[in-house]
């Protein structure tokens, strides 16, 4: 067990997140237990219980029948971790940087909207763990928080802004303006949601919270997007349903950008930010990955959207070691997609991204208790991590590569 007076905690330059086990360990001698079991399957049994059917079918629907979601999953089984054994690992390092920011480990909020479906408390919450564990904070253009709050309920700590890009420019630059002067100092265009798959449970339910007046506050204290909304006779104050039609009518359904558009909304964000990165989250071919090269983008997330937008898609691990091999020394390649761990994480790390968004971990700690929830979630995350290093010889993220990793056939099912 972690020792709280180990000497070594005082030469590490990271938490000794370890300690976590140690605290939840001991709630029953202090008359508690422990917020909620964190493995994932029980955390979505909870969240189930927690939500309402629509918030439950948008957090867990995937796309088609769920076989992206499920090559996820099994692109991860198939590779094992080989551990390394009697190496002092005392000193471990779980830290690391992005975009010119050190944080606490190469883990990050993936963005994701609406999350006042899940809880009343929505993206604040999240931000303001974020803040106090040093990891990064992406927050999308969908979110049911105005950057502004967001922005302030993360403080100082390292942010990003996720876009969906409206078809209207100057909407466009008006967001981008808002969020680098909000200290959002990195964009990241997602580009694989012109429009949502299709969800069978949300559609047979007709289970779309932005057409119910969630996800629109983004737009709602936008300047540009309320004249928008004046110009079509609609009160953003009063009618907020149909604002919030026109506000996600306006940012995706169906039109789609090519990459003849990417040089002008990188260079109008370099323009507004001062040069600050630019990176494009969804790419999934080598060829898509040799294009970004190409146009001078900074980074891509490796992602097929956790399954929920291409049915019988490449799972996104599987994407990543291509694209890895292809143009790894030549852009920041980051992941995102069907973790569930600490070894999953290492597992990405060790096929070649430098860093791993988590999404639906947090998303289910959020529905079950709030703040508190996303806490405890990511705090036994950094735990899972340190603990998994101290025990299997790793001293720190430089130490993920292809040498510690086994790969299974390419066939490999999950057991049922």
């Amino acid at each position: 067990m972690s020792d709280p007076t180990n000497p070594h905690i005082k030469e590490r330059d990271t938490a000794q997140w370890a300690l976590y086990q140690r605290e939840n360990f001991l709630k029953q001698s202090e008359g508690q237990l422990p917020l909620f079991n964190t493995d994932p399957r029980k955390m979505e049994e909870r969240a189930k219980e927690k939500l309402s059917e629509g918030g439950w079918y948008y957090a867990s629907s995937n796309a088609g029948m769920s076989t992206t979601h499920l090559a996820n999953r099994q692109a991860f089984h198939r590779h094992r971790l080989i551990p390394n054994q009697l190496v002092d690992t005392n000193t471990r390092s779980t830290k690391t940087t992005i975009f010119n920011h050190t944080v606490s480990a190469p883990i990050g909020f993936a963005p994701i909207g609406i999350n006042k479906i899940y809880h009343p408390s929505g993206e604040s919450a999240v931000a303001t763990v974020a803040s106090e564990l040093n990891l990064p904070y992406c927050l999308s253009t969908a979110a049911s928080t105005s950057i502004e709050n967001v922005a302030s309920a993360n403080g100082t700590g390292p942010r990003f802004f996720q876009l969906y890009m409206p078809h209207d420019d100057e909407l466009t630059i008006s967001l981008l303006t808002r969020a680098w002067e909000n200290g959002f100092d990195a964009l990241i265009l997602t580009t694989d949601t012109w429009q949502l798959g299709w969800r069978h449970d949300d559609v047979a339910t007709s289970n779309y919270a932005f057409y119910r007046g969630f996800g629109a506050e983004m737009g709602l204290e936008d300047p540009v997007f309320r004249k928008r909304c004046q110009a079509d006779g609609i009160d953003p104050d009063v009618d907020v349903v149909k604002a919030s039609v026109k506000w996600i009518d306006s940012v995706w359904h169906g039109r789609a950008w090519g990459w003849d558009k990417i040089p002008w909304l990188m260079e109008t964000w370099k323009r507004i930010s001062g040069g600050r990165p630019f990176a494009i989250k969804g790419i999934q071919s080598v060829g898509d990955a040799r294009k970004c090269v190409e146009l001078g983008v900074d980074g891509i997330v490796v992602s097929n959207h956790a399954g929920r937008q291409v049915d019988g898609a490449v799972a996104s691990l599987d994407a990543l070691e291509r694209i890895v091999e292809a143009v790894g020394d030549k852009i920041y390649v980051m992941f995102d997609s069907g973790v569930r761990g600490a070894s999953d994480v290492v597992k990405a790390l060790a096929l070649g991204a430098r860093f791993v968004f988590i999404g639906r971990l947090w998303i289910w700690g959020l529905s079950i208790q709030g703040e508190e929830g996303v806490r405890h979630v990511m705090k036994s995350l950094l735990a899972d991590l340190d603990i998994l290093m101290g025990v299997a010889g790793f001293n720190g993220v430089d130490d993920f590569n292809r040498d510690i990793l086994e790969s299974g056939p390419k066939n490999y099912t999950l057991a049922p």
